[in-house]
């Protein structure tokens, strides 16, 4: 059974998209702890343990996930984005990339935002077109 990032990334359920491939994708996360928070997950296997994937996901899943990052440092006020794979709460490996200005931004037992679809809108659209110039 397809877990609900395969059928983000299918389109099927619908997502803040900032950038993909034909391999990768990068979506805001819902539940964000920064605004620009970003989960990249690989389209084309639903491994649920990051170290189980093969090489070359494993390699251009972190190329991907880097390239995102520098898009969302160049959208988004912050220090640096930081980088997690907890992989707990969806059984489908993912990064989240957040942006950064001190280590407590990174707290996932933190409250996480509120925005609206227009800020969730606008922020992926800005991590995009930074994407667009990378």
């Amino acid at each position: 059974m397809p877990t609900v990032f395969t059928k983000i990334a299918a389109g099927e359920i619908p997502s803040y998209k900032v950038a993909e491939t034909e391999d990768f994708y990068a979506f805001l996360d819902i539940n964000p702890l920064a605004k620009g928070h970003t989960l990249v997950i690989p389209r084309k296997t639903e491994k649920d343990y990051i170290f189980d994937l093969d090489d070359d996901t494993y390699t251009g899943l972190c190329l991907f996930a880097k390239k995102v990052a520098a898009a969302i440092r160049n959208a988004v006020p912050c220090k640096r984005v930081g980088v997690a794979v907890l992989g707990m709460e969806v059984p489908h490996t993912h990064i989240h990339l957040v942006p950064l200005n001190s280590e407590a931004d990174m707290d996932f037992r933190r409250k996480k935002l509120e925005l609206s679809p227009e800020e969730f809108r606008k922020i992926a659209g800005s991590i995009a077109a930074e994407y667009d110039k990378l």
